[in-house]
């Protein structure tokens, strides 16, 4: 297709254009993407005398009379200056049509012309009437809006939804014949899908329910095939490569378990075992390890470690926030304990950390130390990704709580490695297996869904404002049992002064309420020293109650705070209430969960709150979630590095992804490279996909 700038189609303008460039739309070939969200039947043509009150229907008559009411100028302030007037006839009856504000119609409907009109019909004074209707003149040609099946867009005010159907049949009249398939022939003779050109035309101006749906189904599986495309061609990429050569040595496991103050579980086992595998291979190890808060996984990532740095390489573990980054540091240095490269290199310089809040000498000296190899683990959040971070032989990469980053963070911190290193990818937040296989398909997927031995599921108590002070006197039964507490509050966006002002007065609240005991306060304005002096008091049990943003979602693991109280719970998202959640599921105390909800909800914030009251399996409130959500907003950067699916929903269409899938197998499988000519068109699909959209690597 001819790449051309929008503004120079007919009707469209720079104005026009601007509007579309902020739906994502700058191409022709976006315009003819951006498909209706749903459609009406406009072929249910009525005689006036057979309407009904509030059924949509198309009336074709003679306009008999009109007028135009200048309404008085104290009306002007409710928005109402003209009222044009028109009496439609038929052979059965007469009806009449109300447009407001609308006075230049005047001089286009005249007496005797003949209308095709589309709306509600309405009683007004014992009469029918229609206001506002969508309308075209009769002797029009053909209609794109009446008479038909029309399909409904997502617009802003700017426009309209006939100017968007008038402009897409222009494009599509004009240069859709330029536009080449980019499935290729022998799959969609396969599939028995309706080619481009006919798909696009029913997908806009369908011929009938039976072809909009056959054309819907066309682009569902187009665009679930090219992510798989890509997918494939990010797991042939890395079976290509050769591996890091790791050491097992038994000896050196048993010591870590040894250091461990307890048993892996089955599932950890399990999961370890299939690591150890991936390292024997000849290929780098790609895995995606996913379990809920407190099941582990960092316990089984610090075995990879080990291995790794046993064997005379280095280790990089990415984490979202400081805290998590010390806290590793602790787990790891008590791991590692009595290791070869741990005795060789000290304690302190085997495992290092590297934040921002470190001097600029501190940085330096990690910096020379790592670049010499003297470091042996760095871990460390974005940091880890910046140009003078220098590896002398990285052999693995731990990333934790994968949905903070994206695959392009993944694909710089890679690119750090002289050989391709191997790579464990850690989430907290279950993904949908259905959404795992269309995000991570490249990746070998681990679960571990069993909690470590005498670990208590949090009861989840979900009350109203009302209950304000039974929440608050539970809270006191518990602090006098020594245990500690949590109150989060929602602030959004950090940046944000009044949502911090807020918190503040929630603090002085909750201060006033347990003046007996010590409350603290913790949000992601702090500075990390700061914030690192109070998780240490809260640990020691010199803060009683923490007053909090949801900056410990990741990385506070207090095992002696067994109660959360989480203000305006229907602020928060399911999945990231069920992260909450697991930050009290940290011992063999029995944890609360406590919800303080205002009394009115919308009807999504009563089904989050309903899920998260009476589920705790992460996976099926994950599931319900998608539901709720949508998968573009559950997963957000998640989804970096491949294609938007405008139409697509992986959970809803699982049939057809798991067949895009297979397909999507077959060709890379027989053609990694997409170098066939069969597969040109795929090939030229991918790059627009590459150089438009996602301007990364396939890492």
């Amino acid at each position: 297709m001819k790449e051309i700038s929008l503004r120079y189609i007919k009707g469209v303008g720079p104005r026009k254009e601007a509007v579309f460039n902020s739906l994502g739309v700058y191409a022709l070939r976006d315009l003819l993407y951006y498909f209706p969200f749903r459609y009406e039947d406009r072929r249910n043509f009525k005689n006036i005398k057979d309407l009904v009150v509030d059924e949509f229907s198309v009336v074709k008559g003679v306009v008999s009379a009109r007028n135009l009411k200048k309404m008085p100028y104290f009306l002007h302030s409710k928005g109402v200056k003209s009222i044009f007037e028109v009496i439609l006839d038929d052979k059965t009856g007469h009806i009449k049509c109300n447009w407001f504000n609308q006075a230049y119609l005047f001089d286009s409907i005249k007496p005797g012309e003949q209308l095709i009109v589309y709306g509600k019909p309405s009683v007004f004074r014992n009469n029918l009437q229609l206001v506002s209707p969508e309308y075209e003149f009769a002797e029009g040609g053909e209609s794109l809006n009446l008479g038909r099946i029309i399909g409904i867009y997502r617009l802003p005010s700017q426009l309209s939804q006939k100017f968007m159907r008038k402009i897409i049949f222009f494009i599509f009249k004009n240069y859709s014949v330029d536009y080449p398939d980019p499935l290729p022939f022998h799959i969609r003779k396969e599939k028995d899908i309706l080619n481009i050109a006919k798909s696009l035309e029913e997908i806009h101006f369908p011929s009938s329910w039976q072809e909009v749906e056959r054309a819907r189904e066309r682009f569902i599986f187009e665009e679930l095939f090219f992510s798989q495309i890509l997918v494939y061609l990010r797991k042939a990429k890395h079976c290509l490569q050769k591996g890091v050569d790791f050491v097992i040595r038994g000896k050196e496991l048993n010591t870590v378990k040894d250091n461990l103050s307890f048993t892996l579980t089955s599932s950890q086992e399990k999961v370890l075992s299939q690591i150890l595998d991936d390292f024997r291979k000849s290929y780098p190890m790609r895995r995606l390890l996913q379990g809920d808060v407190g099941c582990g996984k960092t316990v089984v990532a610090g075995f990879a470690i080990s291995i790794c740095a046993d064997s005379g390489w280095q280790a990089a573990v990415m984490v979202p926030t400081e805290v998590l980054a010390y806290q590793h540091k602790e787990t790891l240095d008590r791991m590692f304990e009595g290791l070869d490269f741990v005795s060789k290199n000290g304690r302190e310089q085997a495992v290092k950390v590297i934040t921002s809040s470190l001097s600029r000498k501190e940085a330096d000296k990690i910096y020379s130390d790592l670049a010499e190899g003297k470091v042996k683990v760095i871990i460390g959040t974005h940091s880890l990704i910046q140009k003078n971070i220098k590896f002398k032989k990285l052999g693995l990469i731990v990333i934790d709580e994968q949905h903070k980053f994206g695959v392009a963070q993944r694909a710089l911190l890679i690119e750090k490695g002289e050989v391709y290193p191997h790579c464990l990818i850690m989430s907290a937040t279950p993904i949908p297996r259905s959404l795992a296989l269309s995000l991570y398909g490249d990746l070998d997927i681990s679960i571990i869904n069993k909690m470590p031995e005498g670990r208590v599921l949090a009861e989840t108590i979900w009350v109203k404002e009302k209950k304000r002070n039974w929440v608050y006197d539970f809270i006191q039964e518990q602090l006098l049992k020594g245990r500690q507490s949590y109150v989060i509050y929602p602030v959004i966006e950090e940046s944000q002064d009044e949502e911090l002002k807020s918190l503040k007065v929630m603090y002085d609240k909750i201060a006033k309420r347990f003046s007996s005991f010590s409350v603290g306060m913790f949000h992601g304005k702090m500075k990390n020293k700061h914030k690192m002096e109070v998780i240490k008091a809260f640990k020691d049990k010199r803060i009683d109650v923490l007053v909090s943003t949801t900056v410990v979602e990741v990385g506070v693991n207090i095992e002696n705070a067994t109660t959360m109280v989480v203000e305006n719970p229907e602020r928060f998202g399911l999945a990231q209430l069920h992260q909450l959640r697991g930050r009290v599921q940290r011992s063999t105390y029995q944890p609360y969960f406590i919800l303080i909800s205002k009394d009115n909800l919308s009807s999504d914030s009563l089904s989050r709150l309903e899920i998260i009251s009476n589920e705790s399996c992460g996976f099926k409130i994950a599931e319900e979630d998608l539901k709720l959500r949508g998968p573009g907003d559950f997963f957000g950067n998640l989804q970096h590095g491949l294609p938007d699916l405008k139409i697509a929903s992986p959970l809803r269409d699982l049939e057809i992804l798991k067949e895009a899938r297979l397909f999507a197998y077959k060709v890379i499988k027989s053609d990694p490279y997409l170098q066939k000519t069969c597969h040109r068109c795929i090939k030229e699909s991918v790059d627009l996909y590459i150089k438009k959209q996602y301007n990364i690597n396939i890492a």
